[in-house]
């Protein structure tokens, strides 16, 4: 299925469509009636067609759609699932009217033309996240989001009972955001992403997606969606190579990306996550990855985030396509210094979705303590990203030996209770994020200049800390309230009295009357200072 590059138009071009698509008279928005289809804004509108179902459909027949409100047109790529049926899926990016018309070779799908109504948000939908202050992200509608992700790589093609049990579990706990692969793990499956043409591993039309896997994989990433958690798909992955499924040709990748994107990029929860430890999947050059990135950018019309995760290789986060970074690295987070250091080598929003696993495994990947785990999750705070969990525990109580980070189920460790600590921390601060606050020294501050801050102590054991904030964004005269954060035991004890600051010397302002705040000596503690009136 080959589409044309996707269109965002202004209303004054539209005569220059291509034959089939609108023209400057079908662009005037039309009234709707008691029979107009509705869909709220950034929700899923699909359309439905029955076209050819013989020869090979999913390479013979192309489809595509152009959607205007008037005042621009958005082409969006459909594909076939099956059974002689055609999909269209468009999230409209702004409500009113939405009239559109088919594209396509197949005569019985070319022309169809109709419109739907893009109704004003649920309370719950804010939009698909985009990136937001620059290293931040933010819904689409303006409402702060801060990811605190986890990782289940083949939750998807698992049992529904194992998939409603990690659903539950996601539903209950404070993470928003799951990275998941499309294409099986190690382990047999029932279905496969194509047909099969024989008992090989490596036996598949290429040419021909088996459309029940596909639908296996998106209704999860729907009812993520009903959940509120977001979908960071891994579009390749190389640990089952003997199947072959991220080792295709060109023009067999270029097929899928646009099925995938065909059928997922209307769901406003999707990310794109170009590979899980790409650098391991070698029959891939970095020339085939910028290709490959730039149809994923060409071809979505909802402009999803994208990004690329690594082992030892790191991708250049600076190129266009690349909207955040999505780093492996246990040691950046094991300070706040270093966590930084990426943001601004790559000036991009930087999530570390894997610094290492909290479990009980052999291997040093997968055996943290849980304030190991949850350290690297204040670290990266105060250096002004974010950082991603998962668990690898063998003895899984609720069922077979089966670990989260592989097919989810139920958590069995201690840093996710902290985690949702943590994220109430986050929400109560800044709506712009944490930022670093004099990055360059030996601060080891989060916050908002003049505004908000926050200092992690991590393994360290201060009785005291001497309260020494820098010149930027403070005048003198300000008062600030103090709260003593037990990380681990999740308890916020406010410090009496508020402080008054004054300048101390060229660089730092402090209260002369009480230069210190006491601390009780335990590892975890974490002290936030919050601006009040003077």
């Amino acid at each position: 299925m080959t589409l044309s590059r996707r269109s965002l138009l202004s209303a004054a071009a539209l005569a220059g469509l291509s034959a089939g698509a609108f023209t400057a008279a079908d662009a005037r928005p039309v009234k709707p009636t008691a029979k107009t289809p509705v869909t709220e804004r950034w929700g899923c509108h699909e359309l439905t067609f029955t076209g050819p179902d013989t020869g090979n459909p999913f390479i013979d027949v192309d489809i595509a759609a152009d959607f205007t409100n008037g005042r621009s047109v958005v082409r969006v790529g459909g594909f076939y699932d099956g059974g002689g049926v055609y999909r269209i899926r468009f999230s409209p990016p702004d409500a009113g009217t939405w009239r559109w018309k088919t594209v396509s070779n197949a005569p019985a799908l070319n022309d169809q033309t109709g419109a739907f109504d893009a109704a004003p948000p649920s309370r719950d939908n804010h939009g698909p996240v985009r990136v937001a202050h620059g290293y931040h992200f933010a819904y689409a509608d303006g409402t702060p989001y801060a990811p605190i992700g986890t990782t289940c790589y083949s939750w998807a093609q698992q049992s529904d009972a194992r998939c409603d049990q990690t659903l539950a579990t996601l539903a209950a706990s404070p993470f928003n955001k799951i990275r998941m692969c499309v294409f099986p793990n190690v382990a047999a499956e029932a279905i496969y992403p194509f047909e099969r043409l024989g008992p090989g591993d490596r036996d598949w039309d290429w040419t021909r997606f088996n459309p029940a896997y596909f639908r296996r994989f998106e209704d999860r990433v729907a009812r993520l969606l009903a959940i509120g958690v977001e979908a960071d798909i891994i579009i390749y992955q190389p640990y089952d190579a003997k199947r072959g499924f991220s080792d295709m040709t060109r023009a067999q990748d270029e097929r899928y990306l646009r099925y995938l994107i065909a059928r997922l990029s209307a769901y406003r929860n999707v990310w794109w996550s170009f590979a899980n430890e790409f650098d391991l999947i070698k029959t891939k050059t970095t020339d085939d990855i910028d290709h490959l990135f730039r149809l994923i950018q060409s071809e979505d019309a909802h402009d999803r985030l994208r990004s690329i995760h690594n082992l030892k290789v790191l991708y250049d986060n600076r190129k266009p396509w690349i909207t955040h970074s999505s780093v492996q690295n246990g040691s950046a987070v094991l300070d706040d210094r270093t966590a930084e250091t990426y943001r601004s080598v790559w000036e991009k929003p930087v999530v570390f979705d894997e610094v290492c696993y909290e479990g009980d495994i052999a291997a040093r990947w997968g055996n943290l303590s849980g304030e190991q785990l949850l350290m690297r999750f204040w670290h990266g705070l105060i250096g002004g990203t974010y950082v991603g969990h998962s668990e690898t525990f063998t003895a899984d109580k609720s069922g077979p030996d089966r670990s989260w980070l592989g097919q989810g189920g139920t958590l069995l460790g201690q840093s996710w209770r902290r985690i949702a600590f943590l994220k109430q921390i986050m929400a109560e601060g800044p709506d712009s994020g944490i930022d670093p606050i004099d990055k360059w020294w030996e601060r080891h501050l989060g916050g908002k200049e003049g505004q908000y801050y926050l200092r992690y102590f991590g393994e360290e054991t201060p009785t005291q800390w001497p309260l020494s904030l820098p010149k930027n964004g403070l005048t003198g005269g300000e008062k600030f309230r103090a709260d003593i954060i037990d990380t681990w035991n999740m308890t916020v004890t406010p410090v009496d009295g508020a402080f008054t600051l004054a300048k101390k010397d060229a660089y730092d302002f402090n209260d002369p009357a009480r230069p210190v705040i006491t601390l009780p000596g335990k590892p975890w503690m974490a002290v936030r200072l919050v601006r009040i009136a003077a």
